[in-house]
């Protein structure tokens, strides 16, 4: 059985912008240069925390990086599952929210994951470890993910108790995911786990999807005329 996409202007727009970025780096082979210019470097949020910064280097300002991070991808494998997660999830999620609310869930969700990268590398990540910068799209695709998985999820969930139905919905996708994210780090190999794969970044922009899901439907169904 095919499926048709729908249009998705806004979108197929920033996989344009995703793509037009990664081409110069990679074909001049300054990937590992941009990460550590552009990419989102967990400890640098907690050496502002500390005051106690240092910097050799131009560094991006540090509250662009998270958006800087999602236009910088390790290789051609990297940005093509981005790309495709990007534009399958985005086109379907803009048909349903509009073009604005589609790119605010996308920008929200790139600051949600590198919200959740600084608390893996903070928490869980060996001393050191926080200065590999994240980069990629796929925390802030996995915010369209979350929002995806909201709006066309037909499984019914009853309410727990005092727990509305919607809430519940919420956290088990939210359970599932992780527990999703935490074995595909673990088929890695134990040392990848939360090292090669950024699983903060994807577990942090998957719930700010899901939780920016019911408030951008409710805005857009009251803007619809």
């Amino acid at each position: 059985m095919s499926v048709t996409l729908p249009r998705g202007p806004a979108t197929n727009i920033l996989a344009a912008i995703t793509l037009l970025a990664f081409l110069p780096v990679q074909l001049a082979g300054e990937t590992d240069r941009a990460a550590i210019l552009a990419g989102f470097i967990p400890e640098r949020v907690t050496a502002l925390a500390a005051q106690n910064i240092s910097l050799d280097i131009p560094w991006l300002p540090l509250w662009i990086t998270p958006l800087s991070a999602t236009l910088i991808h390790s290789g051609w494998l990297h940005l093509a599952f981005n790309l495709l997660m990007l534009v399958f999830c985005g086109r379907f999620v803009e048909q349903v929210l509009g073009q604005g609310r589609t790119v605010i869930a996308y920008l929200v969700g790139a600051y949600a994951a590198a919200l959740g990268q600084w608390a893996t590398s903070a928490f869980f990540m060996p001393a050191g470890d926080g200065v590999v910068p994240m980069i990629g799209a796929s925390g802030a695709v996995s915010a369209l993910l979350g929002t995806y998985a909201v709006i066309y999820s037909q499984r019914g969930v009853r309410s727990l108790g005092p727990i509305p139905a919607h809430v519940v919905r919420i956290v088990w996708l939210a359970v599932a995911w992780t527990i999703l994210q935490l074995l595909i780090a673990f088929a890695g190999g134990f040392d990848s786990l939360f090292r090669g794969i950024a699983i903060g970044a994807h577990i942090g922009g998957f719930i700010a999807g899901l939780l920016l899901a019911r408030p951008l439907l409710a805005r857009r169904f009251r803007a619809a005329p």
